[in-house]
């Protein structure tokens, strides 16, 4: 039996750039690869970087079009990539995949020029989609709205980021006990 190929359709058809560059910065060479390989078969020219200075490095080369790019990475954050990216290519549009999701970051990657932010694993069909959607789309409400331990220990994610991820600092502003706000810190996110 032949296998079939699939023919992408053009991206210029979703009201996005006709350059079809993209960058995927992502520490996990296995899931790299595979959505590298996943991508390309959607039409678009691929570069891979597996850390963020390979990413930048990259990105100064020849700035892409579009780019995905994981949020922690071994040799530091993806936000500098999108950073960086959006200084020298300000159309771009790049989406954040994260293993690690919380408000706080996802506010910081869209306030940064992130389109998207998935939570990984995130499948190719995902990704694709975050990239060439309609600016003017917008989600719809959650089925299952967080729960008030969910929106409060959002608050504190997003304060303990804000502090730069100095404990003593965030327990100051939140009028907390240090060991208490270090026992929040080491539990899993509520549901």
């Amino acid at each position: 039996m032949e296998a079939q190929q699939i023919s992408p359709t053009p991206l210029s058809s979703f009201g996005v750039p006709d350059d079809n560059t993209l960058l995927i910065v992502d520490d996990d060479r296995a899931f790299l690869a595979r959505l590298a390989r996943a991508m390309e078969t959607r039409g678009f020219e691929v570069e891979a970087a597996a850390s963020v200075e390979e990413g930048l490095s990259l990105l100064r080369r020849r700035p892409p079009a579009f780019a995905v790019v994981d949020m922690r990475l071994d040799d530091g954050n993806g936000i500098d990539v999108i950073a960086a990216l959006k200084e020298v290519r300000p159309e771009a549009r790049a989406v954040v995949l994260t293993g690690y999701g919380n408000i706080a970051t996802a506010v910081t990657a869209v306030k940064l020029g992130a389109v998207d932010y998935l939570a990984k694993p995130a499948d190719a069909d995902d990704v694709y989609n975050a990239l060439v959607a309609s600016t003017t789309a917008k989600a719809p409400p959650p089925e299952n709205p967080m729960s008030a331990d969910r929106v409060r220990w959002e608050h504190i994610q997003r304060v303990y980021e804000l502090c730069g991820r100095n404990v003593s600092e965030t327990a100051r502003r939140l009028n907390m006990h240090r060991r208490t706000l270090q026992r929040i810190l080491a539990k899993r996110a509520p549901k």
